[in-house]
């Protein structure tokens, strides 16, 4: 039997990894799992994705590295008052998964950013080349968007936490406000929290 090949996957939560993770492992690879968000705001929700990349990672006996600072200050200091916020965010995270890889003598990285359908999917993928070109690694291109049906029914079975935004200020206000103009109060809003979260 051929040995599956080591990969570095960066995971922005733990729905989108569901799939992305499986898809790997259906292809070949041995992902370990990498959670790299300094964009995620604020601290409490911070936590809970972090806490959901560790129930997916027991339940799934994957191997999991994380980097548990979080990152504000750093990432509006990069992306205040800029127009390509989302292509910074981007960058700021894949840059430093390829560093990363080639840190732990790994070959090749790739990322959960592909999996969602309402990311620029262009941005992401020019952003993970030029990471890998500058460190030294390889990037594997997939498009797990390709799954996107199956990452929510998954996710949704294993009782992960599943976000109701992107992750950063900016997406936060963005979606709460939107619910504003529609004539939805604060406390209509579902908490993702009661109803999906696996506590371990």
């Amino acid at each position: 039997m051929t040995p599956k090949k080591p990969i570095l996957l960066h995971c922005c939560c733990a729905p989108c990894t569901v799939y992305t993770y499986q898809r790997l492992c259906d292809e070949g690879y041995s992902p370990t799992c990498y959670f790299h968000n300094p964009n995620i705001h604020p601290y409490t929700e911070f936590m809970r994705r972090l806490d959901a990349m560790k129930v997916f990672a027991f339940d799934m006996g994957a191997n999991l590295l994380i980097d548990e600072n979080y990152g504000l200050d750093r990432f509006l200091e990069a992306t205040f008052g800029k127009t390509e916020r989302c292509t910074l965010c981007y960058e700021m995270r894949v840059f430093e998964t390829a560093r990363f890889c080639h840190e732990q003598g790994l070959n090749c990285f790739t990322t959960t950013l592909l999996y969602s359908k309402y990311q620029k999917h262009k941005g992401i993928i020019d952003a993970c080349q030029l990471a890998a070109d500058e460190h030294g690694v390889e990037f594997v291109y997939m498009d797990f968007r390709e799954g996107w049906k199956d990452g929510i029914s998954g996710s949704k079975q294993m009782g992960l936490y599943r976000q109701q935004y992107c992750g950063c200020i900016f997406s936060e206000q963005e979606r709460y406000m939107s619910d504003a103009r529609k004539g939805i109060a604060p406390s209509e809003i579902s908490n993702p929290v009661e109803k999906g979260t696996t506590k371990r």
